[in-house]
């Protein structure tokens, strides 16, 4: 699904190989910087949603910044 996507922006999935390559033994460990400054800032701002906090926020439309 993530080639199939690439492929529909225009990308060159061989390009994203290095990120790909730990999908095909299931979903790589993540986990996050643990004191949730994008969601700090949020509060601090008053913002409603904190992509409008984030520095460049992803969707499912966006591949690149």
């Amino acid at each position: 699904l993530l080639e199939q996507r690439l492929r529909e922006q225009g990308l060159e999935p061989k390009e994203f190989g290095h990120y790909l390559e730990p999908f095909r033994y299931g979903m790589p460990p993540h986990g996050g910087w643990g004191l949730g400054l994008d969601r700090l800032a949020m509060v601090f701002s008053g913002a409603q949603n904190v992509r409008e906090c984030v520095l460049f926020p992803r969707d499912r439309n966006r591949l690149t910044p």
